[in-house]
C-alpha cells in the first residue's frame, strides 16, 4: 500500500482509547519471595490462582524463536476468531465501513461483519477458485478497511498466487489480512517471511490445526509493531488463561513430533485423493494445499446423509458459491481414511 498511514485507516476512538491497566501490567516480574497481595487472588496454590501473564511472554519469545521474527510483532487471542474480531474493531466504524471477502471461504469473515455492523462486499473467486483482483479493487473505496485472504483457502484448499496476493497487498488502500490456518501443509512459502515489507499486512495462523491444538483455543496474529500496539490496547487483559499458555509452551518445544506429524497427514492425504478419484460417484478431487480435500460427487445431499448413516461425520458444502455438490473430509488416520475409503465404495 502506497502512502500508508495506520492512523488514517483506525476508528477515531481506538486512536484515544487508554488500555485497562491488570494488577500483571503493573508488577510482571513473578519472582519466588514476592508477597502478591495486589490482585485480589486466592492464597492458596492451585497452580492456577493466580492471574496468567497478559502479555504471554514465554509463549511468544517460542514463536518468535520459530518464525524468525520479534515478540513485538505478535498477538495471541483465544483463538484466531478472537483475533479476527479484534481486527474488526481496530479498524471498522459500525454501520459505515466495510469489508471484502471471497466466497467460498471461512464463514466467520461474515459472521464478524455482522457482528460488528459492517458491511460485506463478497467478490467471488473465479473457475480456479483465486482472487479477482480486478473486480476487488474496483469495489473498494475510502470506508473499505479490510480485505480477507484466507490462503490455503477453506474450503477449496487451494493457496492463491502469489503475484496476485502481492498485487493485493500493494494496491488495496487498507489492511490486507492473509488467514494461513492451514499454512503448515502447503507447499508454498508464509506470507509471514514478507511481513516487514508491507505495513498493511498482518498475517493470521493458529495452533488448532498442523499443532493438534484446537482445544485450547490458541490463535496468532502477526502483523507491524504499530499494528500489534493498537491491538494490544483493546484485547481483554487476560485473553489467553495460564493451562493454554502452558499447553501451547509445551507443544511448542516438540516441534519434531509435530513436523513428524504434518508428513503423515500429508501421505495421507496423497493416497486418500488417489483412492477418491478411483471411485466411481466421485467426479473430481480438487488439488489441495490443506489437511483436507474439497470432492465433488453425484449427489452430496445424498452422499451426506448415507456417510451419516453409516457413522461417517464430514461436511456438505454444497450451498457454497461454486461448492455444488462437494464434500469436504478431512485428512484422518489411515484406519479411518480407509474406513471412508470402505464406505464410499460400499454405497
Amino acid at each position: 500500500m502506497k502512502n500508508f498511514n495506520l492512523n488514517n485507516l483506525l476508528r477515531d476512538n481506538i486512536k484515544t482509547i487508554k488500555p485497562y491497566s491488570s494488577a500483571r501490567d503493573e508488577y510482571k516480574d513473578i519472582t519466588d519471595g514476592m508477597l502478591f497481595i495486589d490482585a485480589n487472588e486466592n492464597p492458596f496454590n492451585t497452580n492456577v490462582n493466580r492471574y496468567p501473564d497478559p502479555q504471554q511472554v514465554k509463549l511468544k519469545n517460542q514463536l518468535a524463536d520459530l518464525k524468525g521474527i520479534s515478540e513485538n510483532n505478535i498477538l495471541l487471542g483465544n483463538g484466531s476468531d478472537e483475533v479476527l474480531d479484534l481486527i474488526f474493531r481496530a479498524f471498522c466504524e459500525p454501520n459505515k465501513d466495510k469489508i471484502i471477502s471471497l466466497p467460498p471461504t471461512y464463514g466467520m469473515y461474515a459472521v464478524l461483519s455482522n457482528i460488528n455492523a459492517v458491511e460485506n462486499i463478497e467478490i467471488p473467486l473465479d473457475l480456479n477458485f483465486q482472487p479477482q483482483t480486478i473486480e476487488i479493487l474496483k469495489a473498494t473505496n475510502q470506508h473499505t478497511k479490510l480485505l480477507f485472504l484466507c490462503s490455503p483457502n477453506n474450503p477449496t484448499a487451494n493457496s492463491f498466487e502469489a503475484k496476485k496476493v502481492e498485487g493485493l497487498i500493494r494496491d488495496f488502500q487498507g489492511i490486507v489480512v492473509i488467514d494461513e490456518a492451514y499454512i503448515d501443509f502447503s507447499k508454498e512459502e508464509s506470507w509471514l517471511s514478507r511481513l516487514n515489507e508491507f505495513p498493511n499486512l498482518i498475517v493470521t495462523q493458529t495452533l488448532s490445526k498442523a499443532y493438534g491444538l484446537a482445544g485450547i483455543r490458541l490463535g496468532i496474529c502477526y502483523a507491524s509493531e504499530d499494528i500489534i500496539t493498537v491491538l494490544n490496547k483493546i484485547k481483554p487483559p487476560y485473553n489467553i488463561n495460564q493451562l493454554t499458555q502452558d499447553k501451547a509452551s509445551e507443544r511448542l518445544s516438540n516441534i519434531k513430533d509435530i513436523e513428524n506429524e504434518v508428513n503423515i497427514i500429508l501421505n495421507e492425504r496423497e493416497k486418500l485423493a488417489a483412492e477418491l478419484e478411483s471411485i466411481p460417484l466421485v467426479e473430481i478431487v480438487y488439488t489441495s494445499d490443506a489437511n483436507f480435500l474439497l470432492v465433488r460427487v453425484d449427489d452430496a445431499n445424498k452422499r451426506y446423509k448415507q456417510l451419516i448413516e453409516k457413522g461417517i461425520v464430514v461436511r456438505n458444502r454444497t450451498t457454497q458459491p461454486l461448492c455444488e455438490n462437494c464434500l469436504r473430509f478431512t485428512v484422518g488416520t489411515t484406519v479411518e481414511n480407509q474406513k471412508l475409503i470402505k464406505t464410499l465404495k460400499a454405497i
